[in-house]
């Protein structure tokens, strides 16, 4: 397939080229110029750019929007809900059936859902709240679904929370210390993160319950405060790296390499 990736120079474009350049046909866009490591088609080009996008997209099969702003107001505006509209008009004069959008998990799990302990998962009415990342990425998801009912344009959102790279994921390493907990333990590896796109764009459309829907990008914890089930029946997403080694670890004594269980 011919896959357009928009924003594809950011922290997640490499392990989503390396999980599908030898399967798919893939052109990148992005506002900077393309990493010294990628000698594939390339296009600098704002996500914003209406009539830049539709030229750009013609022939294209799917279109995976990995743009993203978060600091400035009016360009978090323009690249996370602008974009969006941008994608999806794209989309439509193109008649292009499928769109992978991204975003952090709190364009959904917002404040109003952050005390909840047990089984949050991405078919809860969305609660973005009023922070400038999570509101404006979810005004573009509500462009794309409107524009997924109107049109039959199937849209999958992949929702992430808080990347790592593997080896940081529990450890294994003789000379780094795991005795003290993770700020946030809710952590996918970049690689699996890049596989889950890969999912998200190969998944046949029928196997969707509806032309737009949600799926959270994590792997599982104990004690279930987010249900990411969905995401592995119907996407057939499993993530190669966990996080058993945070709740199942070993504190070391650096000085006499005693090792203790807690």
């Amino acid at each position: 397939m011919k896959i357009l990736i928009v924003g594809g120079n950011g922290m997640l474009g490499p392990w989503v080229v390396k999980a599908m350049k030898n399967k798919h046909d893939l052109m990148l866009t992005d506002i900077n110029e393309p990493p010294s490591s990628y000698d594939g088609e390339y296009k600098k080009l704002s996500v914003d750019d209406v009539d830049g996008l539709v030229k750009l997209s013609s022939g294209v099969d799917v279109i995976v929007n990995l743009s993203v702003l978060r600091e400035d107001r009016k360009l978090a505006f323009d690249v996370n809900t602008l974009g969006n509209y941008s994608i999806m008009v794209a989309a439509r004069e193109n008649g292009i059936k499928k769109i992978v959008n991204t975003g952090p998990h709190f364009q959904l799990v917002g404040p109003q859902y952050e005390e909840w302990d047990f089984n949050l998962n991405p078919d809860m009415p969305h609660q973005p709240g009023t922070r400038l990342y999570a509101l404006t990425k979810s005004l573009g998801q509500e462009i794309c679904r409107v524009f997924s009912e109107t049109y039959d344009i199937h849209v999958i959102t992949l929702l992430f929370y808080n990347m790592k790279h593997h080896w940081d994921l529990g450890g294994g390493e003789d000379d780094i210390l795991y005795n003290v907990d993770m700020q946030v333990p809710y952590s996918t590896a970049w690689p699996d993160c890049g596989d889950a796109i890969k999912c998200a764009v190969e998944v046949p459309i029928e196997n969707l319950n509806s032309n737009c829907e949600s799926f959270f990008i994590l792997p599982d914890l104990p004690h279930k405060k987010f249900n990411s089930s969905k995401t592995n029946k119907v996407l057939g997403w499993t993530p190669r790296y966990h996080l058993e080694n945070l709740w199942n670890k070993e504190m070391r004594n650096p000085e006499s390499h005693h090792t203790e269980a807690y």
